[in-house]
């Protein structure tokens, strides 16, 4: 690491101002940063300085999601080798996800990343690290059978108009990577859901079998379309199930949780008020909802089909757009839940849910904030009030 310290050090003039190299300024200062922390320091002012700088902790946030991408890529070639019944082993199983995943990962960060290489060199900032994130889950919540042209206009779409517009990294009000999501499921619906996009028909360099057409349903989707309530397996908890790339392991998810609440990066309390919103509004359609599959499917499946988790994980817990008061944690992570199931439940036409609860929190998150301040406050006066009196 010394000798490409060094070395850094040696070319760095070619990109200050007046080198031969200063017009890349901001990306030669993106990569040494991801490399290296920054020893500059703030001079004036009252700051906590610490080792764990922004691109540090976006860093731990993609290690926490490897479990789920792995495991999504090896469910990629199960579902294609189940559905076209076909034998593999667990490498080709692996290697025909992994070839099948990676063009939509490489298609995410090169779009999303020019995109924030370019606006950094107009603006003449430093390049934001926000998209280290975004870029990884993009692929990860998306069909399989998703095309690459669209994930790439839905991409550019949510940088541009959920991210710089805004200010970049740390202003945006919503989560990038969902409204990607949105942008393909309101504009290419026939690409995002039914029976179609979940399971691969390619053969990818000899691995796999070439198939017109593969139709499988979720669970969720069985739910909505079929009027019975999916039977319960193990196989939804160790995600061997149709659903986009990294949102069917409960298993894989919880690694990543562990690690993100061990470290300190996500809120446990939003997190865990996710699962308690979910689990009371399941529980209160099991016992007076309409006689439905969904309003009729056990409040605990509910938690581990579909995108609950996932969103519950890595989405819901998303600094930039979720509470930031303690108290009001509790009330965002709940409200997602319980808003996830409601429209899984009354909304036949959406059996996710996940996506559009926490994008409808996002809004409310500042006003959520702003009421919990203020009670604080008001709390506060009162007393004051009695201790002078």
């Amino acid at each position: 690491m010394k000798a490409l310290r060094n070395y850094l050090d040696k070319i760095k003039p070619n990109f200050e101002e007046g080198g031969k190299l200063h017009a890349f300024r901001s990306v030669f200062d993106g990569f040494e940063t991801f490399l290296f922390v920054p020893n500059s320091t703030a001079k004036s002012g009252t700051h906590i300085h610490d080792a764990i700088d922004s691109k540090r902790i976006m860093s731990m946030v993609v290690i926490a999601l490897v479990p789920a991408l792995l495991f999504g890529m090896y469910n990629v070639g199960y579902q294609h080798f189940t559905a076209t019944q076909t034998a593999g082993s667990f490498w080709e199983m692996f290697a025909y996800g992994f070839l099948a995943v990676l063009p939509k990962i490489i298609v995410s960060y090169v779009v999303g990343l020019g995109i924030e290489f370019v606006v950094a060199q107009w603006k003449k900032e430093e390049i934001q690290e926000g998209f280290l994130v975004s870029g990884i889950l993009i692929p990860m919540i998306v069909p399989v059978d998703c095309p690459l042209w669209i994930l790439a206009v839905a991409t550019a779409f949510s940088v541009i108009f959920a991210k710089e517009v805004f200010g970049g990294t740390g202003m945006n009000v919503f989560n990038v990577a969902l409204i990607t999501r949105a942008f393909l499921f309101f504009a290419y619906p026939t690409k995002m859901s039914g029976d179609a996009v979940w399971v691969s028909g390619d053969s990818i360099f000899g691995l796999g079998q070439q198939v017109d057409g593969l139709t499988v349903a979720t669970p969720l989707g069985e739910a909505a379309t079929s009027g019975a309530v999916p039977q319960f397996s193990m196989d939804m908890v160790y995600g061997l199930i149709p659903g986009s790339i990294g949102e069917t392991s409960v298993i894989a998810i919880a690694l990543g949780a562990i690690l993100l609440l061990w470290t300190g990066i996500a809120s446990w309390k939003t997190m865990f008020s996710v699962f308690v919103g979910g689990a009371v509004m399941g529980w209160i359609f099991n016992t007076i909802g309409p006689d439905t599959p969904m309003a009729q499917m056990p409040w605990w499946q509910h938690l581990v089909l579909g995108g609950f988790c996932f969103g519950a994980v890595f989405m819901a817990t998303d600094p930039v757009t979720s509470a930031r008061t303690e108290t009001g944690k509790y009330i965002f992570g709940f409200l997602i839940g319980a808003m996830a199931i409601i429209i899984r439940v009354l909304n036949p036409g959406y059996p996710e849910g996940m996506m559009l609860a926490i994008l409808l929190m996002n809004i409310f998150a500042p006003l959520i904030d702003y009421c919990v301040v203020q009670s604080n406050i008001s709390r506060r006066e009162k007393r004051a009030i009695k201790s002078n009196n």
